[in-house]
């Protein structure tokens, strides 16, 4: 498809009253548990669809975990109850409403427990920080009618959840700023890591590096921290040497017709617009996974329709250029 097709394909779509659902590249996902690694001619895309290692280090119980800033304390197992996230700054996440912090259990985990209290998340769930309310509340339907597809965690959830506290969620993270949270590094190594039975990456502690090929690698800046869910501790985003100037031109142009400008729906700094989402600062292993999901018809409904032409012909090396350049813009 050329770019006169794409581009008239999105202006009958915006006519359509499309816009702000248009491009929905970024939809948050509260996963949780594992899922297949996504699998395209024989290609393994594991390090955007994270599964458990089959080899776990033995991890050692060091008894009640603290983070800088708090005075809380809390063990590893209760950090990992997803009915009932950590709390490490309970004035500053006052407002957060019952389904946030404890969820209804047992079909509809605590969404702070995979997207922090800060809605920043790790990049096997999502960033919700700073979305609109009407955004998120729309994948959830999305979710529920089936629309959008992630057998792992949200399918369930979103068909569990009352729109009532999928609507409390959504005014709860939408009234929260994004802060400066993905580190996008140009590296042709990177260190050698496993992803842990939360499906976080995390770098092997005997060390060592390897070539880092055609993939996002993203460790955290202090795994320890990553562990705890502190809500302020962030993470480095290893990319293939040369991804950000590519994804820079690819994201601005277009490409010469290879996909359409993000700008034209997120807004000429990718920060969103109205109800259409940011793209930038978010982790660039999100954005890869939506866009294969959006290639992949994983993700449908009204969005997918302006989606299609504008990932068709998207290859590996497209997608993470794209990321990698999203990823590293500032977040407001």
């Amino acid at each position: 498809m050329n770019m006169t097709m794409i581009m008239t394909t999105a202006k009958k779509l915006l006519r359509r009253n499309l816009l702000w659902a248009a491009a929905l590249a970024l939809i948050p996902t509260l996963v949780i548990v594992a899922q297949p690694p996504q699998q395209t001619a024989g290609k393994d895309l594991s390090w955007a669809f994270p599964v458990p290692s089959k080899d776990q280090p033995k991890e050692e119980d060091t008894g009640p975990r603290h983070i800088p800033g708090s005075t809380k304390a809390f063990t590893q197992a209760q950090i990992d109850d997803l009915f009932n996230p950590p709390v490490w700054f309970p004035d500053q996440y006052a407002s957060a409403p019952p389904t946030v912090v404890h969820g209804k259990p047992p079909d509809v985990p605590g969404c702070g427990s995979c997207h922090l209290m800060s809605g920043m998340g790790h990049a096997e769930s999502s960033q919700l920080a700073g979305l609109s309310s009407g955004y998120i509340v729309e994948q959830m339907n999305n979710f529920k009618s089936g629309d959008r597809k992630d057998p792992a965690r949200m399918t369930a959830i979103g068909k569990a959840i009352s729109m009532d506290d999928a609507q409390q969620a959504a005014d709860y993270f939408s009234a929260l700023k994004p802060i400066p949270w993905n580190k996008v590094v140009e590296a042709d190594m990177v260190p050698k890591t496993y992803v842990n039975n939360a499906r976080q990456r995390l770098p092997l502690a005997d060390g060592g590096t390897e070539p880092i090929g055609n993939r996002i690698i993203e460790v955290p800046l202090d795994p320890a921290l990553a562990l705890a869910r502190d809500p302020r501790s962030g993470f480095t985003d290893y990319v293939p040497t040369g991804s950000i100037a590519k994804g820079k031109a690819l994201a601005s142009t277009g490409g010469d017709g290879k996909t359409l400008p993000c700008g034209i729906c997120h807004g000429t700094t990718f920060t969103g617009v109205g109800d259409v989402p940011r793209l930038a600062g978010l982790s660039p292993i999100y954005i890869a996974r939506q866009l294969y999901r959006f290639q992949n018809g994983d993700r449908g409904g009204d969005a997918s329709e302006l989606m299609k032409p504008a990932v068709a012909q998207l290859q590996d090396d497209d997608i993470i250029a794209l990321a990698a350049y999203l990823a590293s813009q500032p977040p407001q």
